[in-house]
């Protein structure tokens, strides 16, 4: 019996420090270092929202069911870390005393919710008591700071998002975006758009992957997504440093290098595979037939385009390789809007297993 209660006391000391560990590692640790935990119960809760959707949900459904999905799995994420440490607690609180399971069970409930109605007989279980209700409220503080983190970050990243529909429309293309700055006869004002959107990707590289549920939280408006905008940005970017006929820009080839830096750190987190270093002549899931429909339309506009299709054809091809895999990937974990060149051809799942280990995501167009 003595035995059983030192491996008791063991386990339950174990379920304490890990869970708290897997707390510290998702609130406080200023780097993306996945949490089992964490990452069990994001997958679970996906699934059970999956169910409510529904079979074959319209995206409408998808969306306002995955509205809720962030906020609440990060509260049933704060009630399944104070459940292990309630029931951690008990095995010990059973290890160091006489009473039954049940007691154990009544006086860790009383510590760790503070509500006293259960006195420690002696003094282990009167430091036991101590520790955890210290640890409760030192769980439910980390909780309380890190949503307003989470929500300042939200809202830096939505304005922006929300200010490219005026840019790029809705849904978001990066072709369109360059034909609206011609006709307005702003294309000398794209060199300060390149330069904040390197930030907002430099910021997005940070926040996402301290603070992973920031990648499920989506945006105020269903047809926004931080991901379909960021993928109309890059494709603008990289049109313009391979096929419009217009001074270098190295503001837009630095966005571009800063935003698939950015979804390629939040794809590591994710653990979604990619190639780290792709030739450009690799293939990528833009036809050429899309492509030439993108630089006719950009030249019936007005827009100056290099006068050697094929070459500026390579070009694009050799900066979207940089990033395709891994923007068609988030879209599909994301469960973006209908975009083109990005949500359009990425898988139409709910890709739970891109949480969980690691897979490899295939372009997939979607029907129009």
């Amino acid at each position: 019996m003595a035995v059983l209660r030192v491996l008791a006391f063991v386990a339950g000391a174990a379920v304490v420090v890990a869970t708290f560990g897997s707390a510290i590692r998702t609130v406080i640790l200023p780097r993306g270092v996945p949490a089992r935990l964490g990452r069990f119960v994001f997958v679970a809760m996906r699934k059970v929202f999956r169910l409510r959707a529904g079979r074959s949900p319209s995206y409408e459904k998808r969306d306002r069911a995955m509205a809720l999905y962030a906020p609440i799995t990060l509260l049933v994420l704060l009630l399944v870390w104070i459940t292990l440490v309630l029931i951690g607690y008990t095995a010990m609180f059973w290890a160091v005393g006489e009473g039954s399971l049940r007691d154990a069970f009544r006086l860790s409930g009383s510590s760790i919710l503070t509500v006293g109605f259960e006195r420690p007989p002696d003094l282990p279980s009167t430091l036991l008591a101590f520790t955890e209700a210290a640890l409760g409220l030192v769980m439910l503080a980390l909780l309380i700071t890190y949503l307003p983190t989470i929500y300042a970050a939200f809202s830096r990243r939505e304005a922006v998002v929300t200010a490219m529909e005026v840019r790029a429309g809705s849904p978001p293309s990066g072709v369109e975006m360059l034909e609206r700055y011609w006709r307005l006869e702003a294309f000398d004002r794209l060199r300060a758009l390149w330069a904040n959107w390197e930030m907002w990707f430099v910021e997005i590289e940070e926040t996402h992957t301290s603070f992973p549920a920031l990648v499920f939280f989506r945006s105020p408006q269903p047809d926004h997504s931080w991901v379909t905008a960021g993928g109309a940005i890059l494709d603008g970017a990289s049109l313009m440093a391979s096929s419009v006929d217009w001074p270098r820009e190295p503001a837009a080839e630095f966005c571009i290098r800063a935003g698939y830096l950015s979804f390629r750190r939040v794809a590591d987190f994710f653990r979604i595979e990619y190639n780290p270093d792709p030739a450009p002549t690799d293939p990528i899931s833009i036809t050429r037939e899309e492509y030439d429909a993108a630089y006719e339309r950009l030249a019936a506009a007005g827009v100056p385009m290099k006068r050697d299709r094929e070459q500026a054809w390579r070009d694009f091809a050799g900066w979207r390789v940089n990033y395709d895999t891994v923007l068609l990937s988030m879209a599909a974990l994301t469960i973006a809007p209908y975009a083109p060149w990005s949500s359009d051809r990425s898988p139409a799942e709910w890709a739970p297993s891109l949480l969980l280990r690691r897979s490899k995501v295939r372009a997939v167009r979607l029907p129009e």
